[in-house]
């Protein structure tokens, strides 16, 4: 895992499951002295970690956290989806996966996961709260040698796809607000930021990114100025395996774009009618900086956002949509 140093690595793999260990053992099983041990250990405090030290007895940090593991997420793969994808890489830390991903200069589909991300993007420029092994931090390239219709719902196929790979580990009870944010009960669990490269022979690169809370830390949540939600509340303390749920936003992922390259958003309609949590509601719409107020009735054939206000039924292919929290 590029980033960390292999002694600082080795040790935060040995206190990932939260169990005290011994910084004389630690020392020897690493060929290192027990200072070097305390240096590696402040190394992953600078990451957000909160380690415990234990006078006498050792280190343990404060909650258990599952790392992700590249090996692991390709074994975790079906066979079918680990033969089409031409990389996957797992970074430790990383400004923005999807950054990353779209500076590469291999062939898509590839696949970026970070366990931190510095600079992490949400939609229209936000920043997206990344910390360590709290969350996941995923990012897929994939190039379209032709525009499918409705090419701009790219967005809402892939939240679809999150859906799905959510279903798949049971957690239900998840819709989507349009375009692409994925709700539990009116709060944010996670989102989804496309960007994409034209070349001059008609081909498009895009680097689709989804960001889902897990288990956000106390400190990173207080950053947050939107109401959300992460699994272990949706689950009452239920931790997921990260490495599975990966796998699941992957194939799911380029399941549903392999199907959108050829029939379009069309073949995903049904579908966004049954998770779209925005129709029927009175919405803001922030479009343009300017907030407009009306009744969602849902979307057209591209996708676009149909929104009823006082002078009539305008369509919109861009903005943010404020919801009323329910009662």
């Amino acid at each position: 895992m590029p980033g960390l140093s292999h002694s600082t690595h080795a040790i935060l793999r040995a206190l990932a499951d939260g169990q005290l260990q011994s910084g004389e053992q630690l020392a020897r099983r690493l060929d290192i002295t027990r200072a070097a041990v305390w240096k590696h250990v402040r190394q992953l405090t600078t990451l957000g970690l909160e380690v415990v030290s234990v006078p006498g007895r050792g280190y343990r940090l404060a909650r258990p956290i599952e790392l992700l593991d590249d090996m692991r997420l390709r074994a975790l793969l079906a066979p079918a989806c680990r033969e089409r994808l031409c990389s996957l890489t797992v970074l430790d830390t990383v400004g923005s996966t999807n950054t990353w991903l779209m500076s590469q200069p291999g062939d898509f589909p590839a696949v970026c996961l970070a366990e931190l991300q510095t600079s992490g993007r949400g939609r229209r420029g936000r920043q997206w709260i990344s910390p360590f092994a709290a969350n996941l931090y995923l990012s897929l390239g994939w190039q379209f040698d032709d525009l499918p219709p409705g090419f701009t719902a790219l967005g809402m196929v892939a939240s679809i796809s999150a859906v799905r790979a959510l279903h798949r580990l049971h957690l239900d009870g998840i819709a989507i607000k349009w375009p692409n944010d994925l709700m539990a009960a009116d709060r944010k669990l996670g989102g989804v930021l496309v960007d994409m490269q034209g070349e001059p022979c008609g081909r498009v690169r895009t680097v689709i990114g989804i960001g889902i809370n897990v288990c956000m830390p106390d400190a990173a949540a207080a950053r947050i100025n939107q109401p959300w939600t992460d699994w272990v509340k949706l689950t009452h303390d239920a931790l997921p395996d990260r490495n599975r749920l990966a796998a699941a936003l992957v194939e799911e992922l380029m399941t549903a774009l392999q199907l959108f390259a050829v029939q379009g958003f069309a073949a995903f309609a049904a579908e966004w009618r049954a998770l779209d949590c925005t129709a029927g509601r009175v919405v803001n719409l922030e479009h343009q900086q300017q907030i407009i107020r009306g009744t969602a009735l849902g979307v057209d054939q591209d996708g676009a956002l149909l929104l009823h206000t006082e002078s009539g039924t305008h369509r919109f292919v861009s903005g943010d949509i404020s919801l009323r929290m329910r009662p």
